[in-house]
């Protein structure tokens, strides 16, 4: 199977449908944890997953978290501006790729929402191994995981000949 195809833009159909999906995802599982979780007490779910609130005012791993809002306002916009350029630009990928592309914006304005208007990000999703935190992340950070991983395998798989 090849990837000539050219993934659909970020203006079409499924670029605004994948942005959205995880943007109205993403803000609807913060206020559901703003609104029912304590902050910094943890709710057990399954064994390596507890439901825990704290507000993040870095980016990714709490990294950063002394640069300021402005300045991650505009680290976060300059990002997803680049990677705009790279969906807007690509010439192969097809669909997948625009899923891929999608994820990373769409997960970037998640957490820029909570930027602008919170002034820190919501992160409620714990990820441990007994008593040894791994991270603490939302649906926005799960989405920008996995679209560099969705590009990833688009990209780099191994493609038969034409």
């Amino acid at each position: 199977m090849t990837v000539a195809k050219t993934p659909d833009g970020p203006l079409s159909a499924l670029g605004l449908g994948t942005i959205g999906l995880i943007l109205v995802l993403d803000q609807a599982g913060k206020a559901i944890a703003e609104a029912r979780l304590p902050l910094a007490e943890a709710v057990p779910v399954l064994p390596i997953l507890d439901l825990y609130r704290v507000h993040n005012t870095g980016i990714a791993f709490s990294l950063l978290a002394g640069y300021g809002g402005l300045a991650l306002i505009a680290l976060t916009l300059a990002i997803s501006v680049g990677v705009l350029i790279f969906w807007w630009r690509a010439d192969e990928g097809g669909r997948l790729a625009a899923i891929g592309y999608g994820l990373i914006v769409g997960g970037a304005l998640g957490n820029l929402v909570d930027r602008i208007f919170r002034g820190h990000v919501v992160d409620f999703l714990l990820l441990h191994l007994g008593d040894w935190t791994l991270f603490v992340f939302n649906l926005a950070d799960a989405a920008l995981t996995l679209g560099p991983i969705v590009l990833l395998l688009v990209y780099y798989r191994p493609r038969r000949a034409e």
